[in-house]
């Protein structure tokens, strides 16, 4: 090693040390700590504004007056989550069937029903190929095309929910489609075939004679909502015989079961007696389960296919967007559909394209105070985030619309209070005892679920466009 001698290089002497360091002084100081963070919270609005009600022995049953549209020319269906089944009686609505009311053989028929979803651009049937099957849609649009008289593509007719189409083709065996359908959204139909139809219509006395015939529909005087009407005279004078008149129920009401979160916290015990200051260590530990457990909730509330609120919005409160983003003219088709709207709920992105769709025309949307927090509103209807409705691949999502309440015949949350070892409503946190390990272990729970009690109390916006557009 070489030393430079120089006269003026001689390094100066570090000064001694006067005071005792910070880093050795850190050994005695006791370090002010956080509370354990956690990403995965949300505002979980939908936990916070459905009423919850209290459900006994952990079955809720929704009692409906009796609704069949009969008359109408659509048929309906019975949607249990994402189960779909055509209502017996409503296929009276077919030209075929109209007016046949023998409830074992159209039962029979319900039941043959095969159910098939299919995404947009789907092509449904093809023009000229052979037909064998009905086409009964529960959900979506499907357009029929077929030749024009001077070449091209002509357009016949486009079928909505409860539309119907290849109801001759169950007669004909020879039958071939004389137009193309192509789904121009998503949705779900059912398919009854024509041999299911010929088996069943062998097996049953009088129906071969009723297809043969072409009987007229049965009618059934009903209110605008589809339920029997209940009858009544008005406006009369002097004494006149009143019409009698009863209330008719569903004779198989829906029943929603309490659905249930569950995990099992280990927590070993020298951690729990050793290490338990300034913060308790079990404390700490259950907290951060509680909070995913409600996240799962919440998810569950809005995805789970038999009780989420996507799955059980019926058909007829389904709209699509009309030009794919959110506007105000579509806000106010989804808001005016239901009295009495509570909330909109969406994806924090979809509220995001709201905004953008309103600045585009000139608008922006007011604000109101929900809980002392300012949140957006449409119309005085306030929109809340919830990051569990889901955004397809496509950067498409949906916006909810509710009406809440048992009074308002709504929307409501379930659950059960009062579990042993309640830690929150509807939350329990059971001691399981210690195994050979030393490692203690608690069953955490929530029981839960939703429930619609009327149709139009729920409503969706499918297919929103959210992802940024060129300007």
């Amino acid at each position: 090693m070489t030393v430079d001698s120089s006269p003026g290089t001689e390094a100066a002497p570090a000064a001694p040390q006067q005071s005792l360091s910070t880093s050795a002084a850190r050994n005695l100081t006791t370090t002010t700590k956080s509370a354990p963070q956690m990403q995965e919270i949300t505002s979980r609005w939908l936990l916070r504004m459905l009423p919850w009600v209290e459900t006994k022995g952990g079955v809720y049953r929704v009692n409906r007056r009796l609704r069949h549209t009969v008359g109408d020319g659509l048929v309906e269906f019975v949607q249990e989550g994402a189960r779909v089944r055509v209502i017996p009686r409503k296929l009276g609505e077919l030209a075929l069937l109209r007016g046949f009311e023998d409830l074992t053989a159209l039962t029979a028929l319900a039941d043959r029903c095969e159910q098939r979803d299919f995404t947009a651009g789907e092509v449904l049937v093809e023009r000229g190929s052979p037909a064998d099957r009905i086409h009964l849609i529960a959900h979506g649009r499907v357009r029929q095309t077929g030749e024009g008289k001077y070449g091209g593509e002509t357009s016949l007719a486009v079928l909505a929910d409860g539309g119907h189409f290849g109801e001759d083709v169950l007669l004909d065996p020879d039958a071939r489609y004389d137009y193309t359908a192509t789904a121009e959204t998503s949705g779900t139909l059912l398919t009854l075939s024509r041999a299911d139809f010929t088996a069943v219509q062998n097996s049953v006395p009088g129906l071969r004679a009723h297809v043969t015939e072409f009987g007229s529909a049965a009618q059934r005087r009903q209110n605008k909502h589809g339920e029997a009407e209940i009858a009544m005279s008005a406006g009369h004078v002097g004494e006149v015989d009143l019409p009698g008149a009863f209330v008719d129920y569903e004779l198989r009401p829906r029943e929603y079961e309490l659905s249930v979160a569950q995990t099992v916290l280990r927590v070993h015990t020298r951690v729990s007696d050793l290490f338990n200051g300034p913060m308790d260590q079990l404390e700490e530990q259950l907290r951060l389960t509680i909070e995913a457990l409600r996240e799962r909730q919440e998810y569950e509330l809005v995805n789970n296919r038999e009780f989420g609120l996507l799955h059980n919005v019926d058909f007829k409160q389904r709209i699509q967007p009309h030009s794919g983003r959110p506007t105000p003219d579509d806000m106010d088709d989804l808001l005016c559909r239901r009295r009495g709207t509570k909330l909109f709920l969406a994806h924090p992105r979809t509220i995001a394209a709201i905004g953008r769709g309103f600045n585009a025309y000139g608008l922006y949307p007011d604000h109101v105070d929900l809980g002392g927090q300012s949140v957006p509103a449409w119309r005085g209807v306030p929109i809340l985030p919830c990051n569990k409705i889901p955004i397809s691949k496509e950067q498409t999502s949906s916006i909810i619309a509710m009406r809440t309440g048992e009074k308002s015949q709504g929307v409501i949350g379930l659950w059960q209070t009062g579990l042993p070892d309640e830690v929150e409503p509807g939350l329990s946190a059971r001691f399981m005892g210690i195994n050979e390990q030393a490692v203690a272990s608690y069953l955490v729970s929530t029981y839960y679920s939703a429930a619609v009690l009327v149709p139009d109390a729920l409503g969706v916006m499918e297919n929103v466009q959210i992802a940024r557009g060129r300007d």
